[in-house]
């Protein structure tokens, strides 16, 4: 029997959780009518699987539930741009980390350390190499690295990516809005703006000076993966 996409999560928790169909199987417009056609009015949990939807789609998603008496709760995405669309539109949403695609780089010789969980107010993560955090830094709370600092949720505490003075680093988050910036030995306030819709953002040196600009939502992992859910 397939899995019901639209369920309610328990007797006592009036929230629903309404499923996309599978990716490519049907397209999850044309399955709307049908998914809502026994949907009673209030919020839903949104789990949009792999399908990568941009702000348009979302939106138009948003709108259709709304003409329906449902709105959104929460959502949780495979596909890192539909959650960095739904960040923009102010969605409360999740990655989930077991469908995160794994990518070499170049520098396979420096390593990774793989944090899952959100961090908050004086938890410290560091990295001798690269450092990947599965996602939320919150404020007061610090992330740093010999390397990269790959953020794949909100980064709104410090980084500190070329902690030991590598000047090539990069700060890669979902949604950039930390404290303070340091890459080396360079200091930045983080931006005030909101990030462009569908894109990342990424903090790197240019000219003596930390610029931040869109980034593709594609995670660069090296091989060499040290996984690790503590705090140190």
């Amino acid at each position: 029997m397939p899995e019901p996409l639209f369920e309610a999560r328990s007797q006592e928790d009036v929230t629903y959780r309404l499923r996309l169909p599978p990716f490519l199987e049907r397209d999850w417009q044309e399955a709307l009518p049908d998914l809502l056609a026994n949907c009673p009015p209030g919020p839903v949990d949104l789990d949009c699987g792999t399908w990568p939807l941009n702000v348009r789609d979302l939106q138009h998603l948003i709108d259709t539930l709304e003409r329906e008496g449902l709105s959104i709760n929460g959502l949780e995405a495979c596909r890192s741009e539909t959650v960095i669309s739904a960040n923009a539109l102010g969605l409360q949403a999740r990655l989930r980390m077991e469908h995160l695609q794994i990518k070499p780089v170049a520098d396979a010789a420096a390593g990774l350390r793989l944090h899952q969980g959100t961090l908050r107010s004086g938890d410290h993560v560091n990295a001798q190499g690269h450092l990947l955090l599965v996602g939320d830094v919150n404020p007061g709370a610090r992330v740093s690295a010999a390397g990269d600092v790959l953020v794949w949720g909100r980064l709104r505490g410090v980084a500190h990516a070329g902690c030991l003075g590598n000047s090539e680093a990069k700060i890669v988050a979902l949604q950039l809005r930390p404290l303070q910036l340091r890459i080396a030995d360079c200091v930045a306030r983080g931006p005030d703006e909101q990030p462009q819709p569908g894109f990342a953002e990424q903090a790197r040196i240019v000219n003596g000076e930390i610029v931040i600009e869109a980034a593709q939502p594609l995670p660069p992992i090296v091989p060499a993966t040290e996984r690790d859910d503590s705090l140190a």
